[in-house]
């Protein structure tokens, strides 16, 4: 069985990264559900709204994710998790999602793992401009960025 995916964050970064995620992956929907955290929300509605969602998984695992470490939305999730069918990383974003979304169906400790490689290793700068000499081709940054987005630590492709 595939493992829930719980997305905690500021309104609306929650809703708007599994809409991200949904546009990739549309069969996923009830393995991956949001959380928005609106402003001035008592923490103890943040808490019932979270446990009913995790309840609403109906997975043996799940990953919860969250926007910022210290925030009320990962202080919440901190009480929920239990460290062994459910865990929390801090920091989601875009890449570290889809990585987590297409291996949900490895172990969770394993899953963590690759939610923290796919979250870093797609930070990166990136060239404004052409090297001398070499045209730009559409698209060519954006290939090259999903190439290494999507690769896992073994080189081997995601799908998407």
């Amino acid at each position: 069985m595939n493992t829930g995916i719980l997305i905690i964050a500021h309104a609306p970064l929650a809703s708007a990264l599994r809409a991200c995620v949904m546009h990739v992956y549309p069969e996923v929907g009830s393995g991956v559900l949001a959380l928005d955290v609106p402003p001035q929300e008592p923490t103890e509605m943040t808490q019932r709204n979270a446990q009913a969602l995790l309840t609403q998984l109906g997975t043996a695992n799940v990953l919860v994710l969250t926007d910022v470490f210290g925030a009320t939305p990962c202080n919440v999730a901190q009480k929920m998790v239990d460290g062994v069918h459910s865990k929390l990383v801090a920091g989601v974003n875009l890449p570290m999602l889809l990585r987590t979304v297409n291996y949900r169906h490895e172990p969770l400790d394993v899953l963590v793992a690759r939610a923290m490689a796919g979250g870093s290793q797609c930070i990166m700068q990136v060239a404004v401009t052409a090297p001398q000499n070499q045209a730009k081709k559409p698209n060519e940054a954006w290939t090259a960025c999903a190439r290494l987005c999507l690769t896992d630590q073994a080189g081997g492709k995601l799908s998407v």
